[in-house]
């Protein structure tokens, strides 16, 4: 299993940034595939998740009005489009994927992602 996370930057206030993750050695649909971060003087926290190659999708409370997770099935790919960014989301982004198990809901416990992707830094700042 790999996952490759890729799209980090420096960005303004209020600008966006899109973040992407490239999955492969497993069954895209499924893995639960998304994001954590880990921001300045904060535990490592669930941002969005989706899988069932999309029938599945959870917003964490970082992401909610603001960050909108998607997939692509073709390409094993996961984009996180972030808006409206704010000096607060700044800090490392990181793709995780965890085996669906057939439940109703998408695992959000850092403990329930086995496979994890190398961190990309996000900065917003003016």
């Amino acid at each position: 299993v790999q996952l490759q996370a890729f799209g980090g930057g420096v960005v303004q206030p209020g600008g966006s940034l899109r973040l992407s993750c490239a999955a492969s050695g497993f069954i895209f649909g499924d893995y639960s595939i998304g994001w954590f971060r880990q921001v300045s003087g904060k535990e490592r926290e669930a941002v969005a998740f989706i899988g069932k190659n999309g029938d599945m999708i959870y917003h964490g409370e970082p992401a909610r009005g603001r960050f909108i997770i998607t997939s692509d099935a073709a390409s094993a790919t996961v984009y996180l489009q972030m808006n409206n960014l704010r000096p607060e989301d700044t800090g490392v982004y990181y793709c995780a994927a965890a085996r669906l198990d057939g439940g109703t809901w998408l695992p959000r416990g850092i403990e329930q992602y086995a496979y994890w992707g190398q961190g990309t830094q996000v900065t917003v700042s003016s």
